[in-house]
């Protein structure tokens, strides 16, 4: 997560020698400008901290612009330009409509992780055509709303193809905490949360036209001496759901560079 900093200021915000200190003149802005209205309660010691902060706002800027740039010229890398579909997909408004998206919401992609998997989406959202738009768009708002720890339970239990939490909870790297710890806390809230986005389930037999058979008609691994369950279950099995089969799909599969490009 960036850094984030507070800009303090001991003295009281409108001390009675704010208005006549010797550089205060100085600091009224020109006829029309938004801060002209405040400048004249600006110390000198204010307007340095002001200077500092708009500085480094507008580096933090200037760095996202640079980053929204690099995803562009990633995708733009990506695309087969002979071919007529995805030019014409690239000119068209639903598509800008989804780079606009992606940047408007760019203040989720914290990682360099997610910034890849919002350039996998773009690129796969241009080059193929495997599900709609609307799709597309529930895509990049699970990158914002998830946390990495989340998208690494997802690539688990795609990885495995039928996991238990225990298996989960080990797959990404974690070792044995109580049950009744924080981190036991956390990993429920992830299965929780990812179990109610509709990105995995726990596995279920269907019959020929995938309906899930009822319970009583399935076998039924635990016995009725089986402890409560827990948050890291070793019995039952969790999948992707369709639905997530197409999230991995679209932005966890990488489309192979067909040019290399260097800035000058």
């Amino acid at each position: 997560m960036p850094d984030t900093k507070k800009i303090y200021s001991e003295e009281t915000p409108f001390s009675e020698n704010r208005g006549t200190s010797p550089g205060a003149a100085s600091a009224v802005p020109s006829a029309g400008d938004p801060l002209s209205a405040v400048a004249g309660a600006w110390s000198e010691t204010d307007r340095e901290k002001v200077e500092r902060f708009m500085e480094h706002w507008t580096r933090m800027m200037r760095d996202e612009l640079a980053e929204k740039k690099e995803i562009f010229i990633d995708i733009m890398t990506r695309l087969d330009f002979q071919d007529e579909k995805v030019v014409k997909r690239l000119d068209s408004e639903a598509y800008r409509s989804l780079l606009r998206k992606s940047f408007r919401d760019w203040a989720g992609a914290e990682s360099r992780g997610k910034r890849d998997i919002i350039r996998n989406v773009l690129a796969n959202a241009a080059a193929t055509d495997k599900t709609s738009d609307d799709v597309i768009r529930l895509f990049l708002d699970w990158i914002g709303r998830y946390s990495d720890l989340h998208l690494k339970v997802i690539v688990a239990v795609h990885d495995s193809n039928g996991i238990t939490r225990a298996g989960i909870w080990k797959q990404i790297g974690q070792g044995f905490v109580r049950e009744d710890s924080v981190d036991g806390d956390l990993f429920k809230l992830l299965i929780r949360d990812l179990s109610m986005g509709g990105i995995i389930a726990q596995h279920r037999d269907t019959d020929y036209y995938g309906n899930p058979v009822p319970e009583s008609e399935q076998t039924h691994r635990r016995s009725d001496t089986a402890t409560a369950r827990t948050a890291f279950d070793d019995e039952d099995y969790f999948e992707l759901t369709p639905l997530g089969e197409h999230f991995v799909r679209y932005a966890m599969t990488e489309i192979q560079p067909k040019i290399e490009f260097r800035e000058p």
